[in-house]
């Protein structure tokens, strides 16, 4: 059965997170787009080991520290978008990637001759775990921020954060 969190404060605003047995399904900020219809910050799991562990691990990220979680993640979502969240996963901490460098890995994985960048966007956008799955490193072809389900500041936060640079609040 999926658990919900109460609100998690960050620098960059409240966060919730879902959970199953040991694995985070979800992680949001308060408001952003895309967020699940009906789906709003728990009341009742305030002692739980998971969501214990995910807002340590954040304390951390946002202290500037690169730490693997020590919990499991578990994004639900289309087979598609799935392959893209593990893309996502594996642009190093402080690099940012573009969402047609994503689409050609896509498509090579997938023997097509190519994929489209917007196809990427949607499922970077759709990315249920904000944060530890890091759709904030993609960027546009130009190098333009573009397109983050949490607003284009706390992207922007985010990178300066991974680059050493701080975050504004």
């Amino acid at each position: 059965m999926e658990r919900i969190s109460p609100l998690i404060v960050t620098p960059l605003g409240k966060m919730f997170a879902s959970a199953e047995k040991d694995a985070v399904t979800g992680l949001w900020y308060v408001g952003q787009k895309y967020l699940p219809e009906g789906l709003s910050p728990g009341t009742t799991a305030t002692n739980d080991p998971v969501f214990l562990a995910l807002e340590n691990w954040l304390a951390d990220y946002f202290a500037g520290q690169n730490r693997r979680p020590d919990f499991r993640l578990k994004p639900k979502g289309t087979a598609f978008q799935e392959a893209v969240w593990k893309l996502l996963l594996k642009i190093p901490y402080g690099k940012t990637t573009t969402y047609g460098d994503l689409a050609k890995k896509i498509a090579a994985k997938r023997n097509l001759a190519r994929m489209s960048a917007q196809a990427i966007g949607g499922a970077v956008g759709r990315n249920p775990i904000s944060i530890l799955i890091p759709c904030h490193r993609v960027i546009g072809a130009d190098g333009s921020l573009t397109g983050y389900a949490g607003g284009l500041d706390k992207k922007i936060a985010l990178l300066r954060l991974e680059q050493g640079k701080g975050h504004r609040e």
